[in-house]
């Protein structure tokens, strides 16, 4: 709070009684007119203004932060009372009834976790060691040789996003001067990850606003472009905000290449078994490179296929060449989290543990898992086919088919997806991504009446 200072004026010499000497700013003052508070002073003195000095703040120079645009889409729509309003903007499942959704295996996890008693004791700062465990092999696979020969450097990190940043913050420290390639576009928050990380990053090619499909030989051009030994972030599985990703084929081609130019990968796996329904589906690029012998860095997280939003779970996970490699790798995981947020928490990793690691549990959540991407296969089917019947033009949908996971990206430009929310009350982000996680079948015709009108009548 800024200190204030009172001066008294009055027909007799002022009397001052300000502690602003210190300062370098000067004061602004303000007069309060006539002061009854000084009781006899009053009267003594005559007539008398109490005047007050308020500081300038020592945060005058901190500006306002715009609007988180994935986060702050959510708050708009909170704000908005039409009935008919959707919000398409934050990746979290929805049901048909556009409610939130607690997975039943989760709720039995967390009664195991009662009926044990188990305490909030603090984890080390590498995480809960059955969900390191789990995590790496629900990942490579249990009988990977990576696993097999230890050569996976697993620490527990804040879902997805917090393993980014430390996998950045090793980056920044062992490997100095190095760039990260990141997909144009990508997820929102990566490049803000490495710029907090004084990372240094560029983008390679992958979206194609022609074909709305993959810009493979641009992507390929600019990762041989980049300088030897670079970082090549990729998207694991449904891409995020393009849902296009890669054929199989064209992974192959992609590893080749980063192999040739010594590249080193970087897999952010935000939506294994999510994407497809299968968790091995799902893996199978990130296991394609484990098996070609190279070294690479993958975040997982848990918000998606789990529905752990709020928990905050997820790892990151060093392939290196050997397993004295992997120790020293975790080692220095350990001392870049120790000082971040000293160790993570335990209530999610429990919570994967005994999911991942019980099979009844786990044949359980691999069922609600395609029940949750079946929904959204559904929506998506429904959406294409509410586009094609409405739209007399002739113009090609099926680009929204070939697309995979929570996310279709539309195509429509900033304007057009302006119109969305401001006339059609649909909450999306202005790159025209939208989340078929949070439509319902219901509202497919509504939401193609919305993009037919912004797509043909607003430039």
């Amino acid at each position: 709070m800024a200190s204030t200072a009172f001066t008294l004026a009055s027909a007799s010499p002022s009397v001052s009684l300000s502690l602003q000497d210190k300062l370098k700013a000067k004061p602004k003052l303000r007069d309060y007119g006539q002061c009854a508070l000084f009781g006899n002073a009053t009267k003594s003195h005559g007539r008398m203004r109490m005047v007050a000095a308020v500081n300038v703040s020592r945060f005058e120079g901190i500006t306002m932060a715009p609007p988180d645009p994935i986060l702050g889409v959510s708050e708009a729509f909170r704000a908005d009372t039409d009935e008919m309003k959707l919000n398409l903007g934050v990746g979290a499942y929805r049901t048909e009834e556009l409610q939130p959704y607690v997975l039943d295996v989760v709720k039995k996890a967390e009664n195991l976790m009662l009926q044990r008693g188990e305490n909030k004791e603090y984890l080390p700062i590498e995480g809960l060691a059955a969900f390191n465990k789990v995590t790496a092999e629900l990942l490579f696979g249990a009988d990977n040789e990576v696993i097999q020969q230890k050569r996976v450097a697993t620490v527990q990190g804040l879902s997805g996003t917090g393993s980014l940043r430390l996998a950045a913050a090793l980056i920044e420290r062992y490997f100095p001067g190095s760039k990260v390639l990141i997909s144009s576009p990508t997820w929102g928050n990566h490049k803000n990850i490495f710029n907090d990380a004084r990372v240094p990053w560029s983008e390679y090619r992958y979206y194609d606003p022609k074909t709305v499909g993959l810009d493979f030989e641009g992507m390929l051009e600019d990762i041989k472009a980049a300088p030897d030994g670079s970082f090549i972030l990729l998207h694991g599985c449904a891409h995020n905000p393009t849902g296009i990703d890669p054929t199989p084929e064209q992974w192959e081609k992609i590893a080749d290449l980063i192999q040739e130019k010594n590249h080193i990968p970087f897999f952010d796996v935000a939506y294994q078994g999510f994407a497809s329904g299968s968790l091995d589906a799902d893996a199978s690029s990130v296991r394609m490179f484990a098996a070609r012998g190279l070294e690479l860095l993958v975040a997982q997280s848990y918000s998606k296929n789990l529905g752990l939003y709020a928990e905050r779970i997820g790892a990151i996970n060093v392939v290196c060449s050997s397993a004295d490699a992997a120790a020293r790798v975790k080692s220095q995981l350990k001392r870049l989290a120790r000082p971040m947020y000293s160790n993570p928490p335990v209530h999610g990793a429990r919570i994967v543990a005994n999911v991942v690691g019980n099979p009844e549990l786990f044949n359980e959540w691999k069922q609600e898992m395609e029940m949750m991407a079946g929904r959204i296969k559904s929506v998506r089917q429904k959406l294409y086919d509410s586009l094609s019947s409405k739209d007399k033009s002739g113009k090609d949908w099926t680009f929204i088919l070939k697309q995979i996971g929570m996310f279709s990206f539309t195509g429509l430009n900033k304007a057009q997806s302006e119109n969305m929310t401001n006339k059609w009350h649909v909450y999306m982000t202005l790159d025209g991504r939208i989340s078929l996680a949070g439509l319902s079948a219901a509202k497919c015709e509504y939401l193609a009446d919305a993009i037919i009108d912004s797509y043909y009548n607003v430039s």
